[in-house]
Order: structure tokens, then sequence, then C-alpha cells
């Protein structure tokens, strides 16, 4: 099974995949999902395969606390970092409550992510 180090679940695909080259360019690997059922899938099929989680809230099929509480009853160890521009304070309230690790409005720097994946590599060793 190939690791990956992210993987990307935003339904904005011009956002997601330029967001997934410039990871790319800094050598960061990076899978995308355009909407939740597929992010859950691909999480099903690839038990442990990924170091992290970046989330988007408004999702076409299933919004993005229904997401996160099924990722976490797959694989409840990999961190999930909710990146939303339409988060409330309620919503960031019910993510932290159901193990999201961060709560990102965008726009957000790649330098930004880059840390945090730092970060989330570090807490898995």
């Amino acid at each position: 099974m190939k690791q990956i180090d992210i993987l990307l679940i935003d339904d904005e695909k011009k956002f997601a995949d330029m967001l997934s080259r410039r990871l790319s360019l800094r050598e960061i690997s990076c899978e995308v999902c355009y909407d939740g059922q597929s992010g859950l899938t691909w999480i099903q099929n690839n038990p442990g395969a990924v170091a992290l989680i970046l989330l988007d809230l408004k999702l076409p099929d299933i919004y993005g606390t229904r997401v996160l509480a099924g990722i976490k009853k797959i694989d409840p160890a990999v961190p999930v970092f909710i990146i939303t521009g339409h988060g409330t304070q309620e919503d960031e309230k019910k993510c932290l409550a159901l193990g999201a690790s961060e709560f990102i409005h965008k726009p957000v720097s790649i330098e930004k992510l880059t840390t945090l994946l730092d970060q989330a590599r570090e807490e898995v060793q």
C-alpha cells in the first residue's frame, strides 16, 4: 500500500487541483477527492495510507461534519484538518468535538499547511 502525505476532500475543483500541484512542488504527495462519499470510500479502501486529511465542510453530497464522523470511525488516529470558507463557530465546536485536529479558514498558506503536516508526522512517530 502506497503511503501519501495528504488526502484533500474539497469540491472546489480549481482550489483542490491548485493546492495539490503546489504541495507536489514541495514533494508532498496529495490525493484529491471532490465529494464526501468518494473521500470516505478512498479512506475505507486505503486504511492507514494517509498522514493527514484536509476536509472541506461544504460538500455537494454530505456535510463535512458527517464526513469527519465517518473518517473517525474508519481511522480514528488520522489527523483531520477542517479547511473551510464557510465555517461558523458552531461548526468549529462540533468538528473539534468529533475529533478534528484543526479548524482553518480559507485561504490558507502553503507554509501553514506544510508546518501542520510536519507536526502531524512528528506526533505519529
